[in-house]
């Protein structure tokens, strides 16, 4: 009876987005169930597009792994994208001291583990300013996201511009020997998706099954209340943030490594923000964080093949995916007013 309670916010949202989405699609002639079947299906029609959907999923299970932890001690990490920007760019710095002949493997951990301290650190500032000087989270981290693209941009064409031209797609690619290796012909490299398997396993046990993560939420509830329980809810919230800031830069470092092999302007593409609506979608509950990041890789990836199908432009997954985020927080809100009458 509780999983049918828990089912419901979530299919009325996706009936709804489905309508809204198809009234949309109306306005510009468009025939729907062929859109949707292009949308859900299109990112599993070759080894390609499959291998692309797996490479946006890797990251953005990172990010949304790691906000679920941030939401579920109240705090609203929107600066994640500069998080995952920074991880980018100090795992760039480590990756370009290497010289042939040097053990690849230990670059790749140094580089990853950099990566995710650089986001970390981001991460902290926000949490800092947020408990000591009652700046919210929330404009912090927008404006740390404006100064880590600055910093990604100065590093790109400033610095480690390519030698004699200064070029949007990036800097000079790593070595080949750097790349993370792939599997067959595809661009999917399996440590990407393992990494954050096994983040997303990591996370789930901390945050359900240690006395850390019910602190964590106890904190996210009430901060006064857990401080009267003995609970140190400010120590916790930081935690919380710099947990998720690891991730975020974790997640960017792998962009570095697995997908770009080169630091690109904009390294995070609208990742951590996807992540942000994937957490909103699921009211931060990590148990529903791999099927909804699956869910938005595909669409994300199907989406593609529309202007290639049927000439429609492919922001209208985008359409989808705004209109499923509103309505679930609509649903959820009207669900849980009735439940009070």
């Amino acid at each position: 009876m509780n999983n049918l309670r828990l089912a419901r916010a979530p299919l009325i949202a996706i009936l709804v987005a489905l309508l809204m989405t198809t009234i949309v699609l109306a306005t510009t002639d468009a025939e729907a169930i062929s859109a949707f079947t292009v949308m859900f299906s299109g990112a599993l029609t070759s080894p390609s597009r499959v291998a692309d959907m797996v490479m946006l999923a890797a990251p953005l299970l990172l990010c949304a792994a790691g906000l679920s932890i941030s939401f579920a001690a109240g705090q609203y990490n929107l600066g994640i994208e500069g998080q995952m920007t920074v991880g980018g760019v100090i795992s760039m710095a480590v990756l370009r001291q290497y010289a042939d002949g040097g053990n690849v493997a230990v670059y790749w951990i140094i580089a990853l583990l950099a990566g995710a301290l650089a986001g970390a650190a981001w991460a902290g500032v926000v949490a800092l300013l947020k408990q000591y000087t009652r700046v919210s989270e929330i404009f912090v981290g927008l404006g740390l996201n404006f100064v880590a693209l600055g910093f990604s941009l100065y590093m790109v064409f400033g610095p480690w511009k390519r030698p004699g031209v200064a070029s949007m797609s990036g800097t000079e690619p790593l070595p080949d020997s750097l790349w993370l290796p792939v599997i067959g012909t595809t661009r999917v490299t399996l440590i990407t998706p393992l990494v954050a398997v096994i983040v997303l396993a990591l996370f789930w046990f901390l945050l359900r099954a240690t006395q850390w993560g019910l602190e964590v939420r106890a904190s996210g509830l009430s901060q006064p209340a857990s401080r009267r329980l003995g609970v140190p809810a400010v120590r916790r919230m930081i935690q919380a943030m710099l947990v998720c800031g690891a991730a975020a830069g974790l997640a960017g470092a792998l962009q570095v490594l697995g997908v770009y092999h080169a630091l690109v302007p904009n390294l995070a593409s609208g990742i951590g923000f996807m992540g942000l609506l994937v957490a909103l979608l699921i009211n931060a509950d990590i148990r529903f964080v791999a099927p909804l990041v699956l869910l938005f890789a595909v669409l994300t990836a199907g989406s593609i093949q529309l202007p290639l199908s049927l000439s429609i432009d492919s922001s209208i997954s985008g359409v989808f995916q705004g209109f499923l985020v509103l309505a679930m927080i609509v649903a959820r809100a009207f669900i849980s007013i009735k439940e009070r009458a």
